[in-house]
């Protein structure tokens, strides 16, 4: 296996060293192709680009797996434990017992917020979207744990990822009984990290929302499985702010205003209100797949494809199992669930589909089984960010950690005016 790529330009030979990742990835070193030839690479929206090494998550696309710290995400769906995968992303191994044990405890003891912040849901619209709320709160976090600015060695670092972790379940379910104008539930010591969530969010003063096991399972599967995802656009931008040295609170903040756009967190809610236009305009799944593939007809089939996967998303696979289990737990049934199982079925027959290798992703189950524990489609992309935390907190940790790390600076290929002179207001 060569170890080095040639480049020619011109008359000039350039040798440029060639990594291999550990799965057998491979990438040609630049980071002095500048300095030698005075060129730099085109690559819009870095689809060819890495950006950085990274030992936390690997992805192959074309075989459709994902895989934290190494192991397969499909063994954690037996006993799901979000806090345990939670460890594992940011200290980069699994917890022992009394190591998760004094973890868990931590989140228990940092999960209320202080009255100073929240008092700021009074001042709120109540029609405000909740990750305005969220990303806002986060940065108002920091007022009231200025000490975590600067974090001087390891164990202010497990505090500080404690509190974020914990305090973001309390400020997702606050904006949701604020826009509801409902009494803020605090939270319960006794409860575990999902149910605890879900308490928060659906208590009231007079009847405890009850938490059945396989709707705790079910939403530890989905924030496990939102925990980290390689270099999306928001572990970017988490780790883009991080570069200037920009504390941990502010980053994570970064990450949920790149979360917010449709095309990256909002995705399961575009597919939500695609079963639901399906449903209520008594549309058939035949004729959606028709439209689809109708380059004149406007109608879309969200949740298929992906940046990514070119294969079938395991996630998606282990949502659309967990459906079955939830919906059986309820026993009742879901039009729309009824609806994505024919469209995924005939999807998967069809050439032009399979051709494309548009295949389901995460976010073709993901909605429906929020929208089963009566999560309201605005705190979609909320659930999302509370399971992506985990995995910002760890690209954070990394990259500070990497004594080669550089602030972010990428270049640009100009496409102005060239110079020209300053015209006097009496001349234009």
């Amino acid at each position: 296996m060569a170890d080095k790529a040639i480049l020619i330009i011109g008359d000039q030979r350039i040798e440029l060293p060639v990594l291999v990742g550990t799965e057998g990835e491979r990438a040609v070193d630049i980071t002095t192709l500048r300095e030698q030839t005075g060129l730099v690479t085109y690559d819009p929206s870095f689809g060819n680009t890495a950006a950085c090494k990274s030992d936390i998550t690997f992805i192959d696309g074309e075989k459709g797996i994902l895989r934290y710290r190494g192991i397969p995400i499909e063994q954690f769906t037996e006993k799901p434990n979000f806090v345990e995968v939670a460890w594992l992303l940011i200290f980069g191994r699994l917890p022992k017992k009394d190591e998760l044990d004094l973890f868990s405890q931590r989140l228990t003891e940092n999960e209320l917020l202080h009255e100073g912040l929240r008092h700021q849901y009074s001042h709120i619209p109540v029609d405000a979207p909740p990750m305005a709320i969220l990303s806002a709160t986060l940065n108002n976090l920091a007022c009231f744990h200025q000490q975590f600015f600067k974090l001087v060695d390891d164990e202010s670092f497990v505090e500080v990822a404690a509190r974020l972790i914990s305090k973001v379940r309390t400020i997702a379910a606050f904006s949701h009984r604020r826009s509801n104008g409902l009494p803020f539930n605090y939270p319960d010591p006794n409860l575990r990290y999902c149910a605890n969530f879900l308490h928060m969010m659906f208590s009231i003063p007079y009847k405890q929302y009850i938490i059945t096991p396989e709707i705790e399972d079910a939403l530890n599967l989905i924030f496990i499985l939102h925990a980290d995802h390689e270099q999306n656009c928001s572990t970017s931008t988490v780790r883009t702010v991080g570069s200037a040295r920009a504390n941990l609170f502010a980053s994570c903040a970064a990450g949920v205003s790149a979360l917010w756009g449709p095309l990256h967190g909002g995705a399961n809610v575009e597919v939500i209100e695609m079963l639901e236009r399906i449903h209520h305009g008594g549309l058939a799944p035949e004729d959606c797949l028709r439209m689809a593939k109708d380059k004149s007809n406007p109608f879309r089939l969200f949740g298929f494809g992906h940046r990514v996967y070119k294969n079938y998303d395991p996630r998606a696979k282990i949502l659309r199992e967990s459906c079955d289990r939830v919906f059986a737990t309820l026993r009742r049934q879901d039009p729309l669930l009824d609806i994505a199982r024919k469209l995924e079925e005939l999807a998967l027959a069809d050439s032009y589909f399979v051709d494309r290798k548009l295949y389901p992703n995460v976010d073709f189950y993901s909605g429906i089984l929020l929208r089963a524990m009566g999560i309201p489609t605005n705190v979609f992309t909320v659930c999302f960010a509370i399971g992506r935390l985990p995995g910002w907190i760890a690209q954070w940790k990394e990259q500070h950690e990497d004594p080669t790390s550089r602030i972010t600076r990428p270049r640009q290929v100009y496409t102005g005016p060239p110079q020209t002179d300053y015209v006097p207001m009496d001349q234009r």
